[in-house]
């Protein structure tokens, strides 16, 4: 079981102990999309700034910053910056997220629940005008560390 970072060697579930690695800067990115009908995509381009796009934005940064009480053994992070983006398509939205932070873990998971809660977000606010629609897609696209 010692590929599963959170399995110890007897298979019980544990939070990774991160406390002598050494601090580093990190930033991670996910992607996502949420899928439907053109009309759909047009009427949320319609909309007027500040409505369905900013919503799903401002829920993907609070989602990242909760992502420790989302996922049982995630470490609480104190985030430096968080951003979603979101960007109408001919026939869907298109999210991408970025986490960073300066600590002993990655913020991939941060990254990954900013872009879902976003995607769902979107899906929430459009599904009376479209049941057909779909999350798809969501990927850690890269992370990188820089020791300090």
């Amino acid at each position: 079981m010692r590929d599963l970072s959170h399995v110890d060697d007897t298979g019980t579930v544990r939070m990774v102990d991160v406390g002598s690695k050494p601090l580093s800067r990190r930033r991670a990115t996910a992607r996502g999309s949420v899928r439907m009908a053109a009309a759909t995509a047009e009427r949320l381009r319609r909309l007027p700034k500040g409505d369905a796009l900013a919503t799903a934005r401002l829920a993907g940064i609070m989602a990242a910053k909760r992502t420790s009480e989302l996922i049982p053994l995630c470490h609480p992070l104190a985030l430096t910056h968080v951003e979603v983006e979101l960007e109408v398509g001919a026939d869907g939205v298109d999210i991408v997220a970025t986490a960073e932070t300066t600590a002993q873990t990655g913020v991939e998971m941060e990254a990954l629940v900013a872009v879902s809660v976003a995607a769902l977000t979107v899906y929430d606010m459009a599904k009376a005008i479209d049941k057909d629609m779909q999350i798809d897609g969501v990927v850690l696209v890269e992370k990188s560390k820089v020791e300090l």
